[in-house]
C-alpha cells in the first residue's frame, strides 16, 4: 500500500533513495508505461505495446514498454541488477511521483511514496544536501517527472489519432517451451499495419503534422524485441539467466 506525502525538506531532509535495481526494489513488473519522449530508446530495447486503461483514461490505452511474458515477470533482471541501456522515465522515478496541492489542487508539487522499498535513512542517494536544498540526485529526478507528466498530457491526442484511423489491432503472442508447454501473451494491441499501409496521403500528411506518424513507426519497430525477449525467457527457463 502506498503512502504517498508531499516532499519537504523539513520533514525529509535526511531521506535517501536506493538506487539499485532488482526485485527487492520493486522492480519485478511486467510492464511499464512509456511516453513519446522516449519512444526512440526504447524500442531499441523492449517491445512497446498498447493496454487499456482501467478506467478510461489517456484515451482508453497506455503504452507499454513489455519487460516479460506473464505477470509479475522482469526479464530484464539479473545477478547483476537491470540488463538493458535504456529505462523507462516511470520506472526510474520510483519511488517519487508528482501530486497536486493548493486550495483547489492546482499546484504540481513533488510527492514520496514512504512505503516503498526504495525508500531509506541510512543508504542511497540523499535527496537534500545540508542546507536542506534538492541534491543532484532530486534535481534530475524532478526534471524527469516534469518530462514524464508532459509526455503523459499528449497522449490522449496520439490515442485518439490510433482510434480515429483504427490503427490499434488485439494480437496474440504464444511461446512454445522445450517442454512443449505453450505461454499465451495476450490482452494488449499493436499496430494494424494493413490499415496504415492503406491510409491516404491527407490522412499520413495529418499523422506527421501532428508528430503521431514517426510515434507508430517506432512501435513497428519495437517489435522487432519480441525474438529478443523470447530468448531471455528461454536463457531464464533453462538457469543460462
Amino acid at each position: 500500500m502506498t503512502q504517498a506525502v508531499a516532499l519537504d525538506p523539513a520533514q525529509h531532509a535526511h531521506l535517501r533513495i536506493l538506487t539499485s535495481r532488482g526485485a527487492a526494489w520493486g522492480d519485478e513488473a511486467m510492464s511499464a508505461l512509456v511516453v513519446p519522449a522516449e519512444f526512440r530508446a526504447v524500442q531499441a530495447c523492449y517491445p512497446i505495446v498498447f493496454e487499456p486503461t482501467a478506467d478510461g483514461a489517456m484515451g482508453g490505452y497506455q503504452p507499454v514498454a513489455l519487460f516479460g511474458l506473464e505477470p509479475g515477470q522482469n526479464l530484464f533482471l539479473g545477478l547483476n541488477g537491470w540488463d538493458a541501456p535504456c529505462l523507462p522515465m516511470s520506472v526510474e522515478r520510483q519511488p517519487f511521483l508528482i501530486g497536486r496541492g493548493g486550495p483547489h489542487g492546482e499546484q504540481l508539487n513533488v510527492h514520496v511514496d514512504l512505503a516503498h522499498p526504495r525508500v531509506s535513512h541510512t543508504h542511497g542517494e540523499p535527496v537534500f544536501d545540508a542546507l536542506g536544498q534538492p541534491s543532484p540526485y532530486l534535481e534530475r529526478i524532478t526534471g524527469l517527472l516534469g518530462a514524464l507528466h508532459e509526455g503523459v498530457q499528449q497522449l490522449p491526442g496520439f490515442i485518439d489519432a490510433l482510434l480515429g484511423h483504427e490503427l490499434l489491432e488485439s494480437f496474440v503472442l504464444d511461446v512454445t517451451d522445450d517442454d512443449g508447454s505453450v505461454n499465451r501473451l495476450a490482452g494488449y494491441f499493436t499496430i494494424h499495419e494493413e490499415r496504415l499501409a492503406a491510409l491516404d496521403g491527407r490522412a499520413l500528411t495529418a499523422l506527421h503534422h501532428a508528430g503521431h506518424l514517426a510515434l507508430i513507426y517506432m512501435v513497428l519497430a519495437s517489435t522487432a524485441q519480441f525474438p529478443a525477449l523470447i530468448e531471455r525467457r528461454k536463457r531464464r527457463l533453462t538457469g543460462l539467466a
